[in-house]
C-alpha cells in the first residue's frame, strides 16, 4: 500500500511495548508486532492492534541474538516491504550487586538491551537509507541522562547508557540519508508488573507525584517520529515526572 507506514516494536507482546503498539496502530500505524517467549499475550496484543491497523503481523525472534535479530527484519520487510520507524524497547532487567553479578548475567543484559538495538538497527537501515527516510527509537531508563552509578543494577544502567552513544552515532552518521534516531527515558512506568507497594511508594518519589503511563511514553514516541519533530535528532527525551531533576 503506497500510503502504508510500518513500525516496528520490539518486545511489544506485553508491558510498554504493547502500549507504544496500540498508539501507533491508533495513529495509522500497521505495526510488526514483536516477542520472545509470550506467544499468548503477544496474541493478545495483536488482536488490540489488528483492530486498528488490520495488516500488522506478529513475529517471534529473540533479538538479543544478530540471526534472531536479523529474522525480524527479514520478514518484516517481507511482509510488509518498508520500514518507517524503529523502536528498540527489548530490555531485561537485573537487580544484584556488581561483586554478585555473574559473567552470563552481565552478557544477557548486555546482549538484551544493548547489542538487541544495535543489531535491529543494523539490519533495518538498508531499507531505511534505500527509502530516504525513517525513524529509530530506543528505550532507555532513569540514571542514563548523566552518568551514575547503581550499585544493585551496573549491568542493565551499563546497558542503557551504552544505548545513549549508540543514538547519537546513528543519529551523526545516518542524517544524510534522512534517517533520524533519537532516545526515550521512562520513569516509573504503570504496567502489568506494577505491585500494590509501587503504587503506594513511587508516587512519593516523583516531583509530579504520580507514576507514568504507557501512553505517556508511546506519545512522547509519537511525537519524535513525525513530522513535527523533523529537526530532532541524537536527543535523549526523559519522561520521568522529575526523577533527577
Amino acid at each position: 500500500m503506497a500510503d502504508e507506514r510500518v513500525a516496528i516494536i520490539t518486545a511489544s507482546g506485553k508491558g510498554i511495548g504493547r502500549g507504544i503498539a496500540r498508539h501507533l496502530a491508533a495513529d495509522g500505524m500497521t505495526i510488526v508486532v514483536n516477542y520472545l517467549k509470550d506467544q499468548a499475550a503477544a496474541e493478545e496484543s495483536l488482536a488490540e492492534v489488528q483492530h486498528l491497523a488490520p495488516r500488522s503481523i506478529l513475529v517471534q525472534a529473540d533479538v538479543s541474538q544478530p540471526e534472531g535479530a536479523k529474522s525480524l527484519i527479514d520478514q518484516a520487510i517481507a511482509a510488509l516491504e518498508r520500514i518507517d520507524v524503529l523502536v528498540n524497547n527489548a530490555g531485561p532487567f537485573l537487580v544484584k550487586s556488581l561483586f554478585d553479578t555473574e559473567v552470563e548475567e552481565w552478557q544477557r543484559i548486555l546482549d538484551g538491551n544493548l547489542s538487541s538495538a544495535f543489531y535491529c538497527t543494523k539490519f533495518a537501515l538498508p531499507t531505511m537509507r534505500a527509502q530516504r527516510s525513517g525513524n529509530i527509537v530506543n528505550i532507555g531508563s532513569l540514571n542514563v541522562e548523566t552518568t551514575r552509578g547503581a550499585p544493585t543494577t551496573a549491568a542493565y544502567n551499563a546497558a542503557k547508557t551504552g544505548l545513549v552513544v549508540l543514538t547519537k552515532s546513528a543519529a551523526r552518521s545516518e542524517a544524510r540519508y534522512g534517517i533520524r534516531c533519537n532516545l526515550v527515558n521512562p520513569g516509573f512506568i504503570e504496567t502489568y508488573a506494577t505491585s500494590e507497594a509501587d503504587r503506594r511508594e513511587l508516587p512519593s518519589l516523583v516531583p509530579l507525584g504520580s507514576l507514568g503511563s504507557q501512553d505517556d511514553i508511546a506519545e512522547a514516541i509519537a511525537f519524535l517520529i513525525s513530522d513535527k519533530a523533523r529537526y530532532i535528532t541524537g536527543s535523549v527525551l526523559n519522561v520521568h515526572g522529575g526523577l533527577w531533576v
